[in-house]
């Protein structure tokens, strides 16, 4: 998966938007003002997904390209290697799901109805 097919899933979720709040290289993506991915366009390509802690734990022990989140809660985030990497892109797409759902679930009632 390279940048371009990884942003348009990130953008295809329901109510999405994107920022560059930390620099003009990293982009964060958000249900919200949630985060729920950021990435950029540098390579290899990867992103940070927000991730049950245990499931975290077990994609870190079944793929090298899924490591504890780079600057991020090492505990609720992964960094995925998206491009050349053992991370087949259908995992890395329910991966994306996964984090947007955790990111969803926590949203108030009046955030989801705002989003449709």
């Amino acid at each position: 998966m390279n940048f371009e097919q990884l942003d348009t899933y990130l953008r295809s979720k329901q109510g999405v938007t994107f920022d560059y709040p930390f620099d003009e290289k990293v982009r964060v993506y958000r249900i919200a003002d949630k985060m729920f991915a950021l990435t950029s366009e540098e390579k290899p390509v990867s992103v940070n997904l927000k991730c049950d802690p245990i499931y975290a734990l077990e994609l870190r022990s079944l793929y090298e390209g899924i490591i504890a989140g780079y600057h991020m809660n090492k505990k609720h985030w992964n960094t995925v290697t998206v491009e050349d990497s053992d991370v087949d892109d259908e995992t890395v797409k329910e991966l994306i799901d996964h984090s947007y759902e955790l990111v969803y679930e926590k949203l108030t009632k009046k955030q989801k109805a705002l989003l449709g």
